[in-house]
């Protein structure tokens, strides 16, 4: 799924207005009812109430009051009121016969929420373009103090579409959920900006089918359908050799189970064969725990300091719980120097390179980075907010024409052409350590497979957090670890089939 600049949303609604054609109040109605089933979904029948502002984000939370017989309906007084606004109000007042509260400073003051009913956020949209201030903040501090729901309406009110690095987020609705129009918005999928937002819920406006397929954007939304248009099925003549050969290098004393996590999770992922290099006090234990794997037991007792032949290998890679001595750091700059096939390097390796920035122009094309964001900001530094980071992420991955894999709340995957990812599975229950060690698994599982590596991104990501969505709805965020992420990659796989 494309994702829209603030711009790009006005465009396609123009797009869609002059072309299908609808009326701007026909969109409107349709927005509207589009997202009763989603209201449906998270609530059921609720007592609602309603806020809007007088622009057109506040005539769709009209139109949404007259279907859903909102108990209250309050205006924030504006200084001009959009024809749609007007459009929409006349509909409601007909339909419901009731009329809207329009909200003054007093009116605000006086207001009291009650914490159960569900409040219905509509006041502004995308359109705004500065911190909201005036009676809208104090309106917008009501209802973050109310204790109640709140469901937004294509944006929570008070946060921009793109760039929120000049925002005042204490004037920002905190949203429990949002329905976002046609497409999720940038600001929804970075760490500050996407707190604001609660659970996503993409409601399908019915946009033209010919502005989506022709706009440009290089921000794209990984989603079933199109993790689906990557998925290959396995040939029923296939044999292990036809999937693959991956290498997995990992482990230290006290670290074997970081080598038992990425190589389980690389065969549950598909590949034919998988090899784990392990030092020798972990060869048992990989092993014991995981017979499928082919084990290679480096000479040192307690940790790395050599490498197999590497010219078998479809995949590798690297750290693991592999520590950061002198010796795993040697072995990782011979990695470098002599690796043919696609390297995917994660956790120690990263701190390594950390240590060693020169080494950055010894990458492997296309190698795979995947830092949480501690290991990205010791790579490449510290930023002052989530869009500098990004910006610095897009910038790194095309310099040195690498991958990176930014691991959060939706997975941020930047390639080497400018394109960049964005995730939408995964839970707060993927928080524990081992989980990055089955995502590394996971990736050279798929590139082992014949994936390409930005495939094996998208693909490896998304599996990644649908299995821990699905370990999460059979137990909890809060009991699922890194092998039931493993143990449900069999339920992810079958949804794709």
């Amino acid at each position: 799924m494309k994702i829209l600049s603030k711009s790009q949303i006005t465009d396609a609604d123009t797009y869609t207005i002059t072309n299908e054609p609808i009326s701007s109040f026909e969109l409107m109605q349709r927005a509207a009812f589009n997202c009763i089933n989603a209201l449906d979904d998270i609530h059921g029948h609720k007592e609602y109430i309603v806020f809007c502002g007088t622009g057109n984000n506040g005539g769709d939370g009209l139109c949404l009051a007259s279907q859903i017989f909102a108990d209250k309906v309050y205006v924030l007084n504006g200084k001009s009121r959009s024809a749609d606004f007007i459009a929409a109000e006349k509909k409601y007042t007909t339909q419901t016969k009731l009329k809207p509260i329009y909200l003054d400073e007093n009116k605000i003051a006086e207001l009291d929420i009650n914490k159960d009913v569900v409040i219905i956020d509509a006041i502004f949209g995308t359109g705004i373009n500065r911190p909201v201030d005036g009676l809208a903040a104090k309106l917008i501090e009501k209802i973050n103090t109310s204790g109640a729901e709140v469901v937004s309406i294509d944006i929570p009110s008070g946060l921009f579409c793109d760039d929120n690095s000049q925002n005042n987020f204490a004037a920002v609705v905190k949203a429990t959920h949002t329905l976002s129009l046609q497409s999720v918005k940038t600001s929804m999928l970075l760490p500050l900006s996407g707190s604001y937002c609660g659970k996503l819920h993409v409601v399908d406006i019915k946009i033209h089918p010919d502005y989506l397929q022709d706009v440009k954007s290089n921000f794209i939304y990984i989603n079933t359908d199109f993790t689906k248009l990557i998925y290959r099925k396995r040939e029923k003549f296939s044999h292990k050799g036809t999937h693959g050969n991956a290498l997995i290098i990992a482990g230290s004393k006290g670290m074997a189970g970081a080598a038992v996590l990425s190589a389980k999770a690389c065969v549950h992922t598909g590949a034919g064969l998988t090899t784990a290099h392990v030092p020798a006090v972990a060869y048992s234990v990989l092993q014991t725990t995981v017979p499928e794997v082919i084990c290679s037991a480096d000479e040192n007792e307690d940790h790395i300091t050599s490498l197999p032949k590497l010219d078998k290998y479809n995949s590798v890679a690297i750290g693991p719980g592999i520590g950061t001595e002198k010796q795993i750091q040697n072995v990782l700059k011979l990695l470098l120097q002599n690796c043919k096939a696609p390297l995917v390097m994660d956790a120690d390796a990263l701190n390594i390179i950390a240590e060693n920035k020169t080494w950055l122009s010894f990458l492997p094309a296309h190698s795979i980075l995947t830092p949480h964001p501690k290991e990205f900001e010791r790579l490449f530094g510290k930023t002052e907010n989530d869009e500098e980071r990004l910006k610095l992420q897009i910038e790194i991955s095309r310099k040195y024409t690498i991958y990176i894999v930014f691991k959060t709340a939706h997975t941020c995957i930047t390639c080497p052409d400018g394109i960049v990812f964005f995730n939408s599975t995964g839970n707060p229950g993927m928080a524990k350590g081992g989980s990055g060690d089955v995502l590394t698994g996971i990736i050279a599982g798929l590139i082992a497979q014949g994936y390409n590596n930005k495939e094996a991104c998208v693909l490896g990501v998304y599996l990644h957090g649908l299995a821990a969505d699905m370990a999460a709805t059979k137990k909890a965020e809060e009991y699922i670890s890194a092998t039931d992420i493993i143990l449900a990659l069999a339920d992810a796989y079958k949804s794709f089939q």
